[in-house]
């Protein structure tokens, strides 16, 4: 059976549990207890997780954080997203034909019900900078996040980070998430919900959902720090296994320690994309091309110079116009595209590809957001549809705050700005307005706008005025 995993990495060292054995359609796979149930199944070279339900088309893994559901597979005889669910030995899992079943989270009553002064939705760098505010207060905290292990984009995050030593200069991504983990788990009134899911907020409380439970959670303040989905492309066989999101693969790669492909296109050249260039020439992957529809390259300097080191062209003004395949991707379709954004006809060649990445943007995922009631606004300068806040990053309904991708899509960095101004101004709101804590606050805020300062955010800094809600007018 093909092995897709990888055992030699300069920078990584993927620490593996127990190996065990999952059974998919029957067939033996090896796995490693704990790591993602998708992550083992690719790592096996299972290229089909499923059929669609209309023209059963295959689908396999694309996002690798359980938003797009093309990795639903039956566990046990239960649907599960596969790459949120850790392998367990024994594990029997078979493809699905069409819709899933009711699964048995959705059969079940509230298992339990937690009353907390703060509830933070999201485990990525602005939920993680709230709740280490919050840390060893007086205040009960819960914090729930959908993936197996805190991080969000953190943990996929090999390269170094830049700026002041406040704010992480020199680590790796991965390294600030294991560190705030660490930290997090010995807050005394911290309680820390994985693997579950916020599913709505209703009269009485909001529900989390996890395959163990459902849980009833009744707070004072909330933080939402849900942060962002990967965007998709419109192209020709655009649902074909191999075309996945940048992210996915990283995922897939830096986290789980399995190889996304060995010939890869990259779409999109932005800090993402490049970043996640270099990284395939990491893991020993081949990157022939990335391809960039804007005249000029979307990230910075020294992202490309890096990758134009080891030879790999990057092609402005050029798009992917579809991929050829049967069960996988076999071959790319790219193309030059004018000031207009149309594909120049007989500029159209095909690059030998297995995989596709797709790092072309992050929508906010305001869903939750908008249950609750706040006001939102389309501002494209942030990535879309977001929600108006003032500049303590509380939204139009009292006592709901916001922070990370979620408000903005921008740079870790900010998120975990955001999330400690979120954090100080629910201490401040619960405090009376303590002097530390404002004083605190003021600081970070200050902090926020140097950061903002720079050049490269000059779209953020439009756009952040369009999202904002005067200090004070904070509407039930």
């Amino acid at each position: 059976m093909v092995d897709r995993r990888i055992y030699a990495h300069p920078i990584l060292e993927f620490k593996r549990g127990r190996e065990i054995t999952i059974f998919f359609e029957g067939v033996p796979v090896r796995a490693f207890e704990g790591e993602s149930l998708a992550a083992a199944i690719y790592a096996a070279g299972v290229d089909v997780f499923r059929l669609s339900p209309v023209l059963r088309r295959p689908r396999a893994v694309f996002c690798m954080v359980g938003r797009c559901g093309s990795c639903i597979v039956r566990v046990n005889g239960f649907p599960t997203r596969s790459c949120v669910t850790p392998a367990e030995d024994g594990m029997r899992v078979e493809r699905i034909e069409g819709l899933p079943e009711v699964s048995r989270c959705e059969r079940r009553l509230v298992s339990e019900e937690i009353v907390t002064d703060v509830l933070i939705v999201g485990g990525g760098p602005a939920g993680m900078a709230s709740a280490e505010v919050l840390c060893n207060t007086d205040l009960s905290v819960v914090l729930v996040d959908d993936q197996i292990r805190l991080g969000g984009q953190l943990i996929k995050q090999t390269h170094i980070f830049f700026g002041s030593k406040e704010l992480f200069a020199g680590k790796r991504g991965f390294e600030i998430a294991e560190e705030y983990s660490s930290k997090l788990s010995k807050c005394s009134n911290l309680r820390i919900l994985s693997g579950a899911t916020v599913v709505g907020v209703f009269k009485e409380g909001v529900l989390a959902v996890s395959d163990d439970a459902r849980y009833l959670i009744r707070p004072k303040y909330v933080v939402i720090a849900a942060g962002a989905y990967e965007n998709h492309l419109v192209f020709e066989n655009n649902d074909l296994p191999g075309v996945m999101g940048a992210g996915g693969a990283q995922t897939l790669m830096n986290v789980w320690g399995v190889k996304p492909g060995n010939e890869v296109l990259v779409v999109g050249s932005g800090n993402v994309g490049l970043i996640i260039s270099y990284q395939l020439l990491q893991a020993g992957a081949e990157v022939k091309a990335v391809v960039e529809a804007l005249p000029r390259i979307g990230g910075w300097f020294v992202h490309a110079a890096k990758i134009r080191r080891y030879g790999v062209p990057i092609l402005t003004s050029h798009t992917i116009v579809g991929v050829k395949g049967t069960q996988r991707v076999e071959e790319a379709v790219i193309a030059r595209v004018d000031e207009n954004w149309n594909v120049v006809g007989g500029t159209e060649r095909s690059i030998r590809v297995d995989t596709v990445l797709l790092a072309v943007g992050l929508t906010p995922n305001v869903e939750l957001v908008r249950q609750f009631g706040a006001a939102t606004r389309y501002v494209p300068d942030l990535g879309g549809l977001v929600p108006l806040k003032t500049p303590y990053m509380e939204t139009s309904v009292e006592n709901v705050f916001v922070a990370g991708d979620l408000a903005a899509i921008e740079e870790a960095t900010t998120a975990f700005i955001e999330g400690w101004i979120a954090g100080y101004s629910i201490l401040i709101k619960a405090h009376g307005g303590r002097e530390e804590y404002l004083a605190r606050r003021e600081s970070l805020l200050r902090m926020l706008h140097e950061y903002r300062s720079a050049p490269v955010s000059e779209k953020v800094r439009r756009g952040w005025q369009l999202s904002i809600l005067p200090c004070g007018g904070v509407t039930a």
